[in-house]
């Protein structure tokens, strides 16, 4: 059976039930790179020059994990996914940086996906990946019909549990989530509730952002995410916040933020790479919005790849302990 690799970095807390679905319908076998661990990183960081982001780094690391359990790599170049809305260079140019870097990589479906050249250009670039596992037109039509119905039923489960994407692919593939014991903490205040944004590969990559999800939680933070919100909701805060989106996932920061600063959570943290230029500009945007609004407290965490645990964990403590005074009616200011 012919085996595809997809890489557990970028795109795939996204897309990863819509791209198993389809390659599985025809008949392929689906592996996944482990999930990072500093090795990886160490590696793809050894590959690309310096000024390269984090995400992409960890990208190539993953892809080079993949390496030798597979025929093919499937890396997508996304170019954009609404009319005039257009995507970060990096993922433009994955596939080419990818061969250029891992030549030892197995052969690339580098697929391109670009709704500004219309549906018919859509069509043909599914079709053209199809038929690297089926000359049947109908079946490849039938499997890309199952994988968009399989995104759809992703996203449902998320908003309708208010699950994050590693809970939802753990339910949807039958996968029993990795026990992590995080230290005992003892809350010093009420229960508040945070609010993350930023953009998955960041979110929920544990390596990177050393377990900010379980350590709010450990201290008895309810943590509330952009998966959770409708796509309504996210719109109304972009067009509020900026008329109309201009980067490819600006609602994973401008519209969840957005919404986020005027209701429901005592406090927002925005994760960001360093160096990611659509990142810094739209995490400012939500820094000077919630300076403004003067209501709920925002902070920004900016990860690389020589970002130190002790220094997160020490923000984080400090904006836990800004909102419980902040529940006590003391005055405060925005970190």
């Amino acid at each position: 059976m012919t085996r595809v690799g997809i890489p557990r970095a970028l795109l795939y807390y996204q897309y990863y039930p819509m791209w198993r679905t389809f390659f599985e319908y025809l008949d392929a076998e689906v592996v996944v790179s482990e999930p990072t661990t500093r090795k990886m990183l160490t590696e793809g960081a050894s590959r690309v020059v310096a000024d390269t982001c984090l995400p992409a780094k960890l990208f190539i690391g993953h892809v080079t994990a993949l390496t030798q359990n597979c025929d093919y790599i499937f890396i997508p170049a996304i170019r954009s996914l609404k009319r005039k809305v257009y995507n970060c260079s990096k993922f433009l140019g994955l596939p080419d940086m990818t061969v250029a870097v891992v030549p030892e990589s197995p052969e690339i479906l580098d697929t391109d996906i670009d709704i500004n050249l219309g549906t018919g250009s859509l069509y043909r670039s599914i079709y053209r990946l199809g038929r690297y596992f089926s000359w049947n037109p109908r079946r490849i039509r039938d499997a890309a019909r199952a994988a968009w119905q399989a995104h759809g039923d992703y996203r449902e489960l998320m908003l309708r549990e208010r699950l994050r994407p590693p809970e939802a692919i753990d339910h949807l593939t039958g996968t029993t989530p990795s026990a992590i014991e995080m230290p005992a903490v003892s809350p010093s205040g009420p229960p508040a509730t945070i609010a993350v944004i930023g953009h998955p590969y960041l979110l929920y990559d544990e390596h990177v952002n050393y377990h900010l999800i379980r350590t709010l939680e450990s201290y008895g933070a309810r943590v509330v995410g952009p998966e959770m919100l409708t796509a309504n909701e996210q719109t109304a805060a972009i067009t509020k916040l900026v008329g109309k989106a201009y980067w490819t996932y600006e609602e994973d920061i401008v519209g969840a933020g957005g919404h986020f600063l005027q209701t429901e959570a005592d406090g927002v943290i925005g994760l960001m790479a360093f160096g990611c230029g659509p990142d810094s500009l739209m995490m400012d945007l939500m820094h000077r919005f919630a300076t403004s609004q003067k209501s709920t407290p925002f902070m920004c965490l900016t990860l690389e790849e020589h970002t130190s645990e002790t220094g997160v964990i020490t923000r984080i403590e400090a904006f836990l302990d800004m909102l419980h005074h902040r529940k006590r009616g003391r005055t405060v200011i925005c970190a």
